[in-house]
């Protein structure tokens, strides 16, 4: 690892992957260039960080966030998303600079930047999330860049085959239930009654608390679609998806404004997805089957 400062779960996924190790080694001059380009006063990164990203605060009212080449591919569409936004719900886009090793992003901080997830119980969180969500979905200009959700459901459907024909017949979810969650990440963004500017991240410890508003989004992973989908995420990280996982998926369709049996099948969805290796997911997916 490079003398470098590097939070500990970027340290720890680069302890995994030889790739990301090889990028790291450019991080020193990266956020050199930033500190002159911007002329910044960067600190040591925000603990215990991100597994794709470097982020630290460059004074009181900005932060720097270093976004790798390769790698998965996620943050691609950041700032164009936070460019679409303008601030509305989501921290502002300051500047952007494009490197051979990475894009830096200089971004509005938010302080003081409490977690919604530490700072309010789970169900106050929800009404935090859903109102969010509804400033989110967007339209987008016909000639955007933005990539389609189908993208990414077609690529966890295929990872999904892969990894539950590999898994342990003994631990699997029922063959039928498989498939049918396969099916549906294909089938679900087709029939969507409309289309909007996607977060695909959006959970409770994504947004921390501001000064220019209540709540701010951080880290969204832009896409175009289902707005339905979008809801998902925040439920994947919820407790009572485990309980309730129908009732949970009924609330957050309330309150989104979202057609509740479109916010379940993509949740069964996505359980199923998740669900090699996982049993509580596997749980979650067996009670959300459709009848």
């Amino acid at each position: 690892m490079p003398e470098f400062p590097v939070p500990a779960k970027l340290a720890e996924a680069a302890g995994r992957d030889s790739e990301l190790r090889g990028r790291l080694a450019d991080l020193p001059a990266v956020v050199a260039d930033a500190a002159s380009r911007w002329s910044l006063r960067i600190g040591a990164p925000f603990q215990p960080g991100g597994q794709c990203s470097w982020v630290a605060p460059a004074g009181a009212d900005l932060v720097v966030k270093v976004v790798f080449r390769g790698g998965t591919g996620e943050d691609r569409d950041e700032a164009a998303g936070l460019q679409h936004w303008n601030g509305n719900g989501v921290v502002r886009l300051q500047a952007v600079h494009d490197g051979a090793a990475a894009r830096v992003l200089l971004l509005e901080r938010c302080r003081p930047g409490t977690r919604l997830s530490l700072a309010l119980p789970e169900r106050e969180q929800d009404k935090i999330v859903a109102g969010l969500l509804r400033r989110l979905w967007v339209t987008v200009p016909a000639a955007h860049a933005f990539r389609p959700l189908a993208d990414m459901c077609e690529q966890w459907a295929l990872e999904f085959e892969r990894d539950y024909a590999a898994a342990n017949p003994a631990g699997r979810l029922d063959p039928g239930l498989a498939r049918t969650g396969a099916d549906l990440l294909r089938t679900l963004p087709q029939t969507a009654g409309r289309q909007a500017l996607l977060c695909t991240d959006l959970h409770a410890d994504n947004v921390l608390a501001a000064r220019r508003e209540p709540w701010l989004v951080i880290d969204p992973k832009p896409y175009v679609g289902d707005p339905a989908y979008d809801v998902v995420q925040h439920m994947l990280n919820c407790d009572r998806l485990a309980s309730d996982p129908a009732g949970l998926a009924q609330r957050m369709a309330e309150l989104t404004g979202e057609d509740s049996s479109r916010v379940r099948l993509w949740l069964f969805a996505r359980c199923v997805q998740e669900s090699v290796g996982c049993p509580d997911l596997a749980l979650a997916a067996r009670r959300l089957a459709p009848g």
